[in-house]
C-alpha cells in the first residue's frame, strides 16, 4: 500500500508561528525538547540494573553518574529527533504545537542543545562510571537520531520494532557503569523494553492513524491495516510475560517479582486481546495508556526486589 509522502509548505502546517516567544516560553520549549516523561520512565528502566550489578547501592558517583548521564542522552535522542522531524510535526494534531513547529525555537537552536547534551552526557559517564557506559550512550543517541528518526521512521512500517534499541539501552549503561561490562540480566531488561516497544507504540497509531497518514509516515495502521496491527500488537504482548520470567532463573529477580511480573503480563495480554477482537478506539487508548504504566511498574517492582534480596536500604 502506497503511503502519501508529507505536504511541507506552511499552509498545510497545523501549527502556527506567533509573536516572538518571551524567556518562559523559549525555556518552556527547550524543556519540551527532552521529552521530560519520556526521559524519567527511560532512566526507571536503568536503576534495577545499576542495583543487580552491584548487588545493592553501588557508589553514589557511579549511581548518580549513571542516571545523570543516561538521562542526558535520552534528552538529547529527543531533541534530535525534534530537530529531524520538524517538518512532519507542523502536519500532526499530536505534535503540531512542538517548539520547532511553533517557532518557539529555531532549528539551529535545536540542533545545538542536542549536540550539547550529547557532550554532557560524554563527560558525565566518562568521568564518573566507565568508557563502555559512555559509548553505549553515545551510540544510543545515534541510533535514535539516525538511525530511527532520519533513515527508519520514515521508510519502513518496521521502524518502531527495529528503533526499539534505542529506548532500551539504558539497563546497558547502567550495568557497564558498575562492572565495566554487559551482562546477561542487562540484556534481559533491555530486551524487555526493546519487546514492550512496539504494541505501545502501535496502539498510538491506531487512534492516531489520521495523523500518520497525515504526515506520510508509513506507520503499521497506514499501510498494512488496522486489523495485521493488532495482531502484531498481541504477538508481542505475548512475549513480555515469558521476558520478565527469565530474570528469575537468571538470578536477577525473586520468585515473588517472578509472580508479580506475570500476573502485570497477562493484564498486558488482556488489553491485546480485547483490542484484537475489536477495532474500538476505546480499547487501543486503554492498551496505550496501561503500557506506560506497565513499564512505570514492572522496573519499579524490579528496583525493590532488589533492594530486598540485597537487604540494603
Amino acid at each position: 500500500m502506497s503511503v502519501p509522502r508529507p505536504h511541507r509548505s506552511s499552509g498545510h502546517s497545523l501549527s502556527a508561528v506567533t509573536e516572538r516567544p518571551s524567556l518562559a516560553r523559549i525555556a518552556a520549549g527547550y524543556l519540551e525538547l527532552t521529552k521530560p516523561r519520556i526521559v524519567l520512565l527511560i532512566l526507571m528502566t536503568g536503576v534495577p540494573a545499576l542495583l543487580m550489578a552491584a548487588g545493592g547501592w553501588p557508589e553514589a558517583r557511579i549511581f548518580w553518574g549513571a542516571l545523570l548521564g543516561t538521562g542526558l542522552a535520552a534528552a538529547s535522542g529527543s531533541a534530535f529527533n525534534h530537530y529531524v522531524d520538524r517538518d512532519i510535526d507542523g502536519l500532526m494534531r499530536r505534535t503540531a504545537r512542538r517548539p520547532l513547529p511553533t517557532g518557539t525555537l529555531t532549528p539551529p537552536q535545536a540542533l545545538t542543545f542536542a549536540f550539547v547534551l550529547a557532550g554532557l552526557s560524554w563527560v558525565v559517564l566518562v568521568t564518573w562510571t566507565s568508557l563502555l557506559a559512555a559509548a553505549i550512550a553515545l551510540m544510543s543517541i545515534f541510533y535514535y537520531a539516525v538511525v530511527y528518526s532520519v533513515w527508519l521512521k520514515r521508510r519502513t512500517p518496521q521502524n518502531i520494532v527495529i528503533g526499539g534499541g534505542a529506548g532500551a539501552s539504558a539497563p546497558l549503561i547502567s550495568w557497564a557503569a558498575v562492572t565495566g561490562g554487559i551482562g546477561l540480566p542487562a540484556i534481559a531488561l533491555a530486551a524487555i523494553v526493546f519487546f514492550w516497544t512496539p504494541p505501545h507504540f502501535w496502539a498510538l497509531s491506531l487512534y492516531r492513524r489520521d495523523d500518520y497518514q497525515r504526515a506520510g509516515l508509513p506507520m503499521l495502521p497506514v499501510t498494512h491495516g488496522e486489523d495485521e496491527t493488532r495482531r502484531q500488537i498481541l504477538f508481542y504482548s505475548f512475549a513480555l510475560p515469558l521476558l520478565t520470567g527469565i530474570l528469575v532463573p537468571l538470578g536477577a529477580a525473586s520468585l515473588y517479582f517472578g509472580a508479580a511480573a506475570t500476573a502485570l503480563g497477562l493484564c498486558f495480554v488482556f488489553f491485546a486481546l480485547r483490542l484484537r477482537s475489536s477495532a474500538s478506539t476505546a480499547h487501543a487508548v486503554s492498551l496505550f495508556r496501561f503500557s506506560i504504566l506497565y513499564l512505570f511498574l514492572i522496573f519499579a517492582l524490579l528496583t525493590l526486589d532488589a533492594v530486598a534480596r540485597t537487604g540494603r536500604t
